[in-house]
């Protein structure tokens, strides 16, 4: 049989034996078949996650900006707390794309949706922060922003940025859902997730982020009425592509 994730075929004979013994999922919902309705409950635990985090990184920029003078507030917590949120979602969003289909049975439809909303989430909450180096450089070399200023983003993009990580790993640890525990299971045999070359990788990787950041280009000065589900629908539409 064939998997829509490589690297997790040679855990698959761990993973069958650790699910039997490891895991019990109680499905309250009697008329739905088991496999539904763990499904439904593992992307309900995501979604709570998401929540989770936009709500503890809100709070953060709340008191940040109370307590912070604006220009340390922008450059430091603003981004600190962009980062680990886009961090954080983006690693919970990549082991939905890697592990649902096969573990969950919910095609790419679920996980696009997904991200363009929280994409918008984003673009609400982020009060302004780029939470992307290559942003943070662009206004750099626009004279959008003194050096002093960039080094501060970056640095603070680079801490959210492993914050989010270490507080995504440590979610995952407690395997409060069945894809959770599949990652834990294939993290020791992970192989590369770029399945082509590396010059057409970078080529296509490079393409997307030149085509995101005219999009970003164009839009920076329009209401973010408008701004912020343009940019949602160009990184969907791109991550598609």
């Amino acid at each position: 049989s064939t998997c829509g994730c490589s690297q997790a075929c040679g855990a698959v004979p761990r993973l069958l034996t650790g699910f039997i013994q490891r895991s019990s999922f109680p499905c309250c919902f009697q008329s739905i078949p088991a496999s539904t309705a763990c499904t439904m409950a593992g992307l309900n635990v995501s979604i709570a996650f998401f929540f989770l985090v936009v709500g503890l990184c809100q709070g953060l920029r709340w008191i940040s900006k109370r307590f912070l003078s604006p220009g340390v507030y922008s450059c430091l917590a603003r981004e600190l707390a962009g980062s680990l949120q886009l961090c954080t979602s983006c690693l919970e969003l990549r082991m939905l794309v890697e592990i649902g289909p096969w573990g969950g049975g919910f095609g790419l439809d679920v996980v696009l949706t997904l991200l363009f909303l929280l994409f918008v989430v984003h673009g609400v909450s982020f009060d302004g922060a780029s939470a992307n180096p290559t942003v943070s450089l662009q206004e750099f070399l626009l004279l959008e922003s003194n050096l002093g200023a960039t080094a501060a983003k970056l640095l603070a993009q680079g801490v959210g940025t492993g914050l989010g990580w270490a507080v995504t790993k440590l979610y995952w640890s407690w395997e409060l859902t069945h894809f959770h525990l599949i990652q834990n299971l294939i993290a020791s045999e992970c192989s590369s997730s770029i399945h082509m070359p590396l010059h057409h990788a970078a080529f296509v990787e490079g393409t997307c982020s030149f085509l995101f950041h005219l999009v970003l280009h164009k839009l920076h000065q329009s209401h973010p009425t408008y701004r912020v589900p343009a940019l949602a629908t160009t990184v969907t539409v791109l991550t598609y592509a």
